[in-house]
């Protein structure tokens, strides 16, 4: 873990509420002018600690009308077997989060949809025959009453 003051950690609460801000109005946020404010957030930056920037979309609004939940276990846990199925659900652009679990289940996947038959074609042709998935288990999302990206810094 790098060490953080103060500074550093409200540029990255100002920027992870507001990706957009220009560098002068970031500098007056938090105290400094534009120079140093700039050579702070290029330092977090290489530092790996801030990894990109990106604008929040509407997937309703673009068609994806459907999130889902994915459960999946698989027949082998195996180092291999694991990475083999992370990097084949790096390629399917439906699935836009995975994360191995600790447990009965192995994975769990965020997938976004457009409409029910788009994702039950998806889960009969590309999820459920996935290299090793033994079984999958989906809930569909009916509400989300909150989504925060990124990490509480206060």
């Amino acid at each position: 873990m790098i060490n953080l003051d103060e500074i550093d950690r409200r540029l990255l609460a100002e920027l992870q509420a507001e990706g957009r801000i220009t560098n002068v109005e970031l500098a007056q946020r938090v105290g400094l002018t534009a120079p140093p404010c700039l050579r702070r957030v290029r330092s977090l930056e290489e530092a790996g600690i801030i990894q990109g920037y990106h604008a929040d979309l509407d997937a309703s609004k673009l068609g994806f009308t459907i999130t889902v939940f994915a459960l999946v276990s698989l027949k082998s846990q195996a180092e291999e077997s694991l990475r083999a199925f992370e990097d084949h659900m790096k390629t399917l652009p439906e699935v836009r989060e995975c994360h191995m679990l600790n447990g009965e289940i192995d994975f769990i996947l965020k997938i976004v949809s457009r409409d029910l038959q788009s994702f039950q074609e998806f889960l009969t042709s590309k999820l459920t025959p996935a290299p090793n998935v033994d079984s999958v288990k989906t809930s569909l999302t009916i509400r989300t009453s909150k989504s925060v990206p990124g990490v509480p810094l206060e």
